[in-house]
């Protein structure tokens, strides 16, 4: 079974991964840190003002004003500490951006930067792994962030996103499935003719490295037995790995329901750059930012 705490112990086996922290001075970003350190998974550059970064470290976690993996880098504001945090990465000197006290908005600025930022070309997507009780394996949510209403061709990226991060947990050969309402091809909803086209894609190498099953509604993706009941013969439907879901709002409330309903623990990057990004949100709890930062140390490209 892979747990969000196995991946922990696998990123601790990777080589001197560095993480910059835009705007590090924040109590739960610092309590992250503080915890990657004691798990040995990362060394960490700390961009913020540097009177205001040190006072709060003095106050709550002193030894690593003193400790050999952490660096301050002082920052005027939130904008040059996100510039100066995706530089380092986009230079060499990091290779995990990670956001820490900042408006999203600034910091993804910083990352599209077209002059020291992180651009690939790719689509920038959400892609979140979900530790759930009951479930033998991690639960791969995308994109509940970024893509407001992503068009085929974007779900063809926000896939391709998913299966590289789920191949850096592990997961050979994700099943991936396409969510809809139903589980037929309707020409008048939309989710369902993607998902059959998304599924062609797969058979044909313009998607590689898993299988995609879909159309598929949540029950019939993650419940063998709910399958069977409608009926549904494929060898992969209720096995799914990645759940694709078809918009932003479905995928905040089945992020949200998970974790608020379901307990779930979560951690979460975004794909698509050359380097992962770590961009929780400021409600996400220390355990879940650390969960994050094994999920990018993973994703780092060799």
């Amino acid at each position: 079974m892979v747990i969000l705490d196995s991946l922990i112990t696998k990123a601790a086996s990777k080589t001197d991964p560095v993480v910059s922290v835009a705007s590090a001075a924040d109590l739960e970003v610092l309590e992250a840190v503080n915890l990657a350190i004691t798990k040995g998974i990362a060394t960490f550059l700390l961009f913020d003002d540097e009177i205001r970064l040190q006072e709060l470290l003095a106050s709550n976690f002193p030894h690593l004003l003193v400790h050999d993996k952490v660096s301050i880098h002082h920052a005027e504001d939130e904008f040059q500490a996100s510039k100066l945090a995706v530089k380092a990465v986009s230079s060499g000197k990091a290779h995990v951006v990670m956001k820490g006290n900042v408006a999203t908005s600034i910091i993804l600025k910083a990352v599209l930067n077209s002059e020291y930022g992180l651009r690939s070309g790719k689509i920038l997507s959400h892609v979140a792994a979900f530790e759930v009780a009951g479930y033998d394996r991690l639960l791969f949510v995308t994109d509940a962030a970024m893509n407001i209403a992503p068009d085929l061709e974007a779900k063809a990226q926000i896939i391709r996103n998913a299966v590289g991060t789920a191949h850096a947990c592990g997961v050979v050969e994700p099943i991936v499935a396409p969510l809809a309402a139903i589980e037929t091809v309707n020409p008048a909803m939309e989710p369902t003719t993607d998902a059959a086209s998304l599924v062609v894609m797969n058979k044909r190498g313009q998607i590689t490295g898993c299988i995609i099953d879909g159309p598929l509604a949540l029950d019939n993706a993650i419940s063998e037995q709910a399958a069977a009941q409608k009926g549904i013969t494929s060898n992969t439907a209720g096995k799914a790995d990645i759940l694709v879901v078809p918009n932003i709002e479905s995928g905040n409330i089945l992020y949200k329901s998970l974790m608020y309903f379901a307990g779930a623990k979560v951690g979460a990057i975004i794909q698509g750059a050359t380097a992962p990004i770590v961009l929780t949100s400021r409600a996400d709890s220390a355990e879940s930012k650390l969960y994050s930062l094994a999920l990018a140390i993973l994703a780092i490209k060799q």
